[in-house]
């Protein structure tokens, strides 16, 4: 409980690597122990104490299923981490900007890419010979 207790924001709970892989798992859909264990190929006792730590910060939450526990992620402490991030959102969007002027500068073709030109088939053509009639001869 100790440990717990040292934990005390969402930047703190999030700060550890090992957490923020099972959040990523749990994002994607539902999990149990130990289909945690086995795609992160962590020890069964480490995993239990990150979601131990995820579980009463209200990352996660679990349920019952027979013999096993499922995992499934709350994303609602997660808008803290949101909220402080809007703030620079507009110096990301700001970088993503210049980078796209300096790739149409460096590339002018890739704004307006050359349209495919439809090409025909050369036209086939049959030269006719002269008629002649029959007992005629050229």
């Amino acid at each position: 409980m100790e440990y717990i207790r040292t934990v005390e924001t969402v930047f703190d709970i999030i700060a550890e690597p090992n957490r923020r892989a099972i959040l990523s798992l749990l994002a994607s859909s539902e999990q149990s122990v130990g289909e945690i264990e086995r795609q992160l190929r962590m020890a069964q006792p480490t995993v239990s104490k990150h979601l131990r730590v995820l579980r009463e910060a209200g990352f996660v939450e679990s349920t019952v299923d027979a013999q096993r526990r499922l995992y499934r992620l709350n994303p609602e402490p997660l808008r803290e981490v949101d909220t402080w991030l809007a703030q620079f959102r507009r110096f990301w969007s700001a970088h993503v900007d210049a980078l796209e002027r300096y790739l149409d500068r460096m590339n002018p073709d890739r704004t307006n890419p050359p349209k495919p030109t439809e090409t025909k088939p050369p036209r086939k053509t049959t030269r006719l010979k002269p008629r002649t009639n029959k007992g005629e001869t050229k």
